[in-house]
């Protein structure tokens, strides 16, 4: 992992913001009128998706998909100017949180600034025309990095933004060679002491279909070598088997587990439940129950939790990529708990057992996960009852006997024996 990468960040939590359906008005104005709400919900860094002008040419729905960008030095003009987005940082500022914004490096759209000015720097089919190496994605061309040209202009304007942000999240950043990210990070710092670089690591299956097609395409091992946090995507496929029925609850316990040994010591995992590319939560997990249990687990998890926008109501409909679909903050009262748990959840992260911890996590009955950190004398221990059933359920559990209060519901709950009794709430002990 980076050397200097602070395992602070493991207790911070992050809230991911989509300008243009963010509010009706989709401008950086109007979300800068919500940070007192995002503050008190407990974010520490908003993570700004790609504030840039979209391309025009092979648009995918009406207004475009954000990651089709036509100028990385300029802001979409839909959501406001520089100027609005520089007073939106400093807002973001004086409340005491950090912003960070998309980075999108693999590609631009097929008009963009960089494809009329320098159409040497891209990827190139045989035919000699621009294109790309992902199929579906039509709405872009690839770069080519085999320019060293690109590389100084990309971190240039890597260090233009870094005099307003604070990090970047960076979009496909496996299929971008390790080597830049480096040099890009090395450079940015001289701008930016500290700054927060997030990877968008990938699916394994994506690694071994780009590999198998001769394209590099970085593993979370190679990646931590440059960047502070990956995605969760190693081990997001097993969540999504064990929900559809086609895993056990086992296997992704296990999945997390192999993350303590398999990854530097200092490796920080974004987690979550759902992102602008997966299915929201509230659709993917219906029962009440399963949700809340899910939630708090996320965030008890090692690592920094993720909160996409909405997510805090429950909200079950994926906003559109490509057209105006504003989120849906109403509350309809079923889930008037959610959002008041997440910030006692954040609150409880800023607790130094999750700064550095030596962090487990086990299943039993296929329904319940069991998870730990510990750290010299002082350990937490968290039970999720994921599974969906209201029935009473005895789990053994690896935590010292004792009255405890339960973080959750401020409930005393007992250890006897190694054993403690769960139902439907999560139970989150700390000694």
């Amino acid at each position: 992992m980076a050397i200097t990468t602070p395992k602070t960040l493991r207790n911070m939590t992050m809230y991911q913001v989509f300008v243009r359906n963010f509010s009706e008005e989709g401008t950086f104005n109007k979300v800068a009128e919500k940070l007192d709400d995002i503050k008190a919900l407990g974010m520490d860094i908003i993570w700004l998706m790609p504030i840039h002008p979209i391309g025009k040419i092979a648009r995918k729905g009406t207004l475009g998909s954000p990651y089709a960008i036509s100028d990385y030095r300029a802001v979409n003009p839909e959501f406001g100017t520089m100027d609005d987005f520089k007073a939106l940082a400093a807002e973001i500022h004086k409340r005491g949180m950090k912003c960070i914004i998309d980075v999108v490096y693999n590609h631009t759209s097929p008009d963009s600034l960089l494809s009329r000015e320098h159409p040497e720097w891209f990827y190139h089919k045989e035919d000699g025309s621009f294109g790309n190496r992902v199929g579906d994605w039509t709405d872009i061309i690839d770069l080519d990095y085999s320019n060293k040209e690109l590389w100084d202009y990309q971190i240039e304007t890597l260090k233009m933004w870094a005099e307003i942000v604070d990090g970047f999240r960076c979009d496909v950043a496996p299929l971008i060679p390790l080597a830049f990210w480096l040099k890009a990070r090395q450079e940015v710092e001289k701008v930016r002491p500290g700054c927060i670089w997030l990877s968008e690591s990938v699916e394994p299956g994506f690694i071994t279909y780009m590999r198998g097609r001769g394209i590099t395409a970085l593993s979370d091992g190679e990646l931590y070598q440059a960047f502070d946090l990956c995605y969760d995507y190693d081990v997001y496929g097993k969540f999504r088997a064990y929900l559809t029925g086609k895993g056990t609850l086992e296997e992704y316990a296990e999945a997390i587990d192999r993350q303590e040994y398999t990854y530097p010591e200092n490796y920080i995992k974004l987690r979550f439940l759902e992102n602008h590319d997966q299915t929201r939560a509230g659709m993917l997990i219906p029962h009440q129950a399963n949700l809340k249990n899910w939630t708090a687990f996320t965030f008890f998890q090692k690592g920094m939790p993720l909160v996409y926008a909405g997510q805090e109501y429950a909200a079950t409909h994926t906003p559109s990529l490509f057209d105006k679909d504003t989120v849906d903050f109403s509350d309809d009262g079923n889930y008037h708990w959610l959002a008041p748990m997440m910030k006692k959840l954040s609150q409880m992260r800023r607790d130094t057992l999750f700064t550095d911890s030596v962090y487990t996590v086990k299943a039993q009955h296929n329904s319940v996960l069991i998870a730990t950190h510990e750290k010299g004398d002082r350990k937490a221990l968290g039970v999720f009852t994921v599974g969906g059933t209201d029935s009473i359920r005895y789990i053994e559990v690896d935590f010292p006997d004792g009255v405890y209060t339960n973080l959750i519901n401020g409930e005393k709950t007992e250890v006897f024996r190694g054993g403690i009794a769960c139902n439907i709430d999560p139970i989150i002990l700390i000694k």
